[in-house]
């Protein structure tokens, strides 16, 4: 059966280097997303390919 599901978000706030956000915030703008879009994308993409075998 068919269910809407309602994610759920949380509030942070994280210091970046200005350079690091100013490319993020170009990146999101070229691939018209939002810039909260892309950062969790990224950060999804890093864990999931985070090499656990090394300390």
């Amino acid at each position: 059966m068919f269910q809407v599901k309602k994610p759920e978000y949380v509030n942070k706030t994280f210091r970046m280097p200005r350079e690091l956000v100013q490319e993020l915030e170009a990146l999101a703008q070229q691939k018209d997303v939002s810039l909260n879009q892309l950062v969790t994308q990224c950060c999804r993409y890093a864990l999931d390919h985070l090499d656990t075998d090394v300390d």
